[in-house]
């Protein structure tokens, strides 16, 4: 577990590194250690220029103007975030008004409910904003107003709805591009898919920022080109759209008059369930708001507004029109497309088919966009359900752009595998993807009923707002059920399974940490209290350089660093005449929200090492500490050794890392390796390094 034996590194402190007698291993051959090293280096170079070509430089976290750049305003939220919503309205309309199954002068109900649906979740969720300003969403607020089971029942719903996002998404949208190419082309959408979430990913992994402001103008394309066909539409109909209105009551009543009013409401309730993916992505604001502009509150809310708005009256708009202009669905082409047509056929053919095509592309293009929110929203879910313990640590690692790139890849890929294993079929992802999102929508709204209930004696308005989550619990839960009754037999029943296996991981990922934090507990309540003895010889103020020096490098003032410091001692007895304590605050999603929390984290990561000098002294040693804050532990943990070995010629690098009794691939995903990183990088530089192994259970 270590770099050498312990009598072998008990020589090498002994002895002084300019020995000629001494001869460690690393250095036995001159000419190989060099060359090896110039291979690292070399190697580790080009990694970075790499890098930096695909993703970008650095950001500086420390930065007091990082927040600002990286944030979005509402704008570029409502790109980021409101294209999964408006992109929907490329198959949620047709669904809903083709499943009327011919009765189209119901269409005028279907487009007020669809619109109202879209304003009651929207407004619920601007209460969820509200009382829950600093993210987290429906994970959140069922994690906190109902319990943490119902949170984690919420969270993987989320996870698995963002990541059937990114596949249905792109699906759709390489469906749409390869419908301008001749039918030997369709063998290769498979592979165009993946290319496709390959892209995106890099582009996750330069920013949150960078990405939406690349796909920007696509979004405003969709949004002009519509509001134009949205506009000619209304324009041509706007005489007989009264005659309509008053033709869609008469044939009501004559349906019911016929069949009854269950049969009525059958094809209403049905119709309006299959447009359930129009209100995936409403969401997505809540889940996302550690991404935008300050005051965030307030930079949701305008957010909401916009997607509320674009979305309620082109989804409404398009059935109805839809039922206007009588449109029926023709093998191979889309509502809108055929829609498109009937709306410019009296433009001309070179103002209408030129128009056409740039809508559709639009369409197209704006589906990739949509991807974006379970590429800003799932890493944000995956995040905060880690610092529940809920999912390995290394989801709520932040990367040198100061994005959750863990969580990107995981989305990524995820998304990539769903595509390979339904072939990239969009009809078959329809049926997987709406059902999640209704799980975490139903249990959002039932926790916001409770919380108002709960604090109705310090809310006057308490009333306004229930009645506002309880007719969108409603809502919700009659299309969560409706979903699952229709579409269980479809391919419904795979959602539940999936989502149901994601919780099972989470639970045993939960209990693994419960279980080592228990272990660690018992290592904290022994040591972090244990009684010191009186110091009887003053501590020097200084030390000689050349003396042999113990770096120790510790997370936080706790029982584990503690143990490693003893144990050190405890092998080398009176051999360290200086020991230097030293750490990295790690910033990850829970400290990086702002300049104070970034402080927050240096002035505790300070005190710790100061309880650590205070330790050492009152065992008799001669302590010093060094410290940083980074959200790249390794490389900066490497800085801070480079200075301290420079700094002190015989320092001899002591990391402690947990040793399980039945390590496995499990045990690996849920511990970081930074030990065994750390100790390869600074063993190839010639450094002394020991693994210290501390068996947790």
């Amino acid at each position: 577990m270590a770099v050498c034996s312990v009598p072998a590194l008990r020589d090498a402190i002994k002895t002084p590194h300019h020995d000629a007698g001494y001869r460690p291993r690393a250095y036995a051959f001159p000419a190989i250690k060099d060359e090896v090293g110039y291979f690292f280096e070399s190697t580790i170079m080009s990694w970075k220029r790499f890098k930096e070509m695909l993703i970008g430089r650095a950001k500086n976290p420390m930065d007091p103007t990082i927040f600002r750049r990286i944030s979005l305003v509402a704008l570029l939220a409502w790109v980021g975030l409101g294209a999964d919503g408006l992109s929907s309205s490329c198959y949620g309309p047709e669904e809903a008004f083709v499943a009327l199954n011919g009765h189209g002068f119901l269409a005028i109900y279907l487009a007020i409910a669809t619109a109202l649906t879209v304003a009651i979740i929207s407004l619920s969720y601007t209460q969820i904003i509200e009382e829950f300003p600093f993210g987290g969403g429906g994970y959140l607020v069922a994690t906190k107003l109902i319990s943490p089971s119902a949170g984690l029942v919420s969270g993987s719903a989320l996870v698995i709805d963002y990541i059937m996002t990114i596949a249905i998404s792109v699906a759709s949208g390489i469906d749409a591009l390869f419908s301008f190419l001749p039918i030997e082309y369709q063998s290769y959408k498979l592979i165009v898919s993946i290319i496709v979430i390959s892209m995106l990913i890099i582009l996750n992994l330069r920013g949150v920022k960078e990405s939406v402001a690349i796909l920007t103008p696509i979004f405003a394309i969709f949004i002009i080109t519509h509001l134009i066909m949205l506009t000619a539409a209304l324009a041509q109909n706007a005489y007989t759209m009264p005659a309509f209105v008053v033709d869609s009551a008469y044939q009501t009543k004559d349906l019911v008059k016929n069949t009854g009013i269950w049969a009525l409401l059958f094809i209403i309730l049905k119709s309006y369930s299959h447009g359930a993916g129009t209100y995936t992505g409403i969401e997505a604001v809540s889940n996302a708001l550690p991404t935008l502009r300050e005051p965030r509150a307030a930079t949701a809310r305008r957010t909401m507004f916009y997607m509320t708005l674009s979305l309620a009256v082109l989804a409404g708009g398009l059935i109805l029109f839809y039922a206007l202009f009588n449109i029926k669905r023709i093998p191979g082409q889309t509502l809108n497309a055929t829609l498109f047509e009937a709306i410019t056929q009296r433009w001309g053919i070179s103002y209408g088919s030129g128009l056409i095509i740039l809508t559709l592309a639009s369409e197209a293009f704006l589906l990739f966009i949509a991807a974006q929110a379970g590429f800003i929203d799932g890493p944000r879910v995956l995040a905060n359900m880690s610092l529940d313990y809920w999912m390995p640590k290394r989801f709520a690692h932040l990367s040198e752009r100061l994005t959750i790139s863990n969580g990107i890849l995981f989305m990524g890929l995820s998304s990539i595998a769903i595509i390979i294993l339904t072939k990239g079929s969009v009809a078959f992802l329809v049926v997987l993807y709406s059902i999640n999102v209704f799980i975490t929508f139903s249990l959002s709204q039932f926790g916001m009923c409770r919380h108002w209930i709960q604090i109705k004696d310090k809310t006057p308005d308490w009333r306004s707002k229930f009645i506002i989550n309880l007719v969108g619990f409603l809502l919700t839960s009659i299309i969560l059920v409706i979903l699952v009754w229709f579409k269980f037999t479809e391919g419904g029943w795979l959602t539940l399974v999936i989502t149901s296996s994601f919780i099972f991981v989470a639970i045993m990922v939960k209990r693994h940490y419960l279980n080592t934090r228990k272990a660690l507990k018992r290592l904290d309540d022994i040591l972090v209290n244990m009684p010191r003895p009186e110091r009887l010889e003053p501590i020097p103020k200084t030390i000689d350089k050349d003396a042999p020096t113990a770096c120790i490098l510790v997370s936080s003032y706790n029982g584990f660093g503690i143990h490693t410091f003893f144990s050190v001692e405890k092998l080398f007895p009176k051999i360290f005449k200086r020991y230097v304590f030293m750490s990295v605050g790690e910033l990850d999603t829970g400290q990086f929200k702002g300049v104070s929390e970034v402080e927050n984290l240096r002035a505790n990561t300070q005190a710790n090492m100061k309880r650590y000098i205070e330790m050492a002294n009152d065992f008799g040693f001669y302590a010093e500490y060094s410290y940083d804050v980074s959200v790249n532990a390794i490389e900066t943990l490497v800085e801070l050794c480079n200075k301290t070995s420079a700094e002190y010629p015989k320092t001899v690098f002591f990391v402690s890392k947990l040793v399980f009794k039945d390590e496995n691939f499990f045990t690996h995903i849920l511990h970081n390796e930074t030990a065994f990183r750390l100790q390869r990088r600074l063993a190839l530089e010639g450094k002394q390094t020991a693994v210290m192994p501390i068996r947790v259970y």
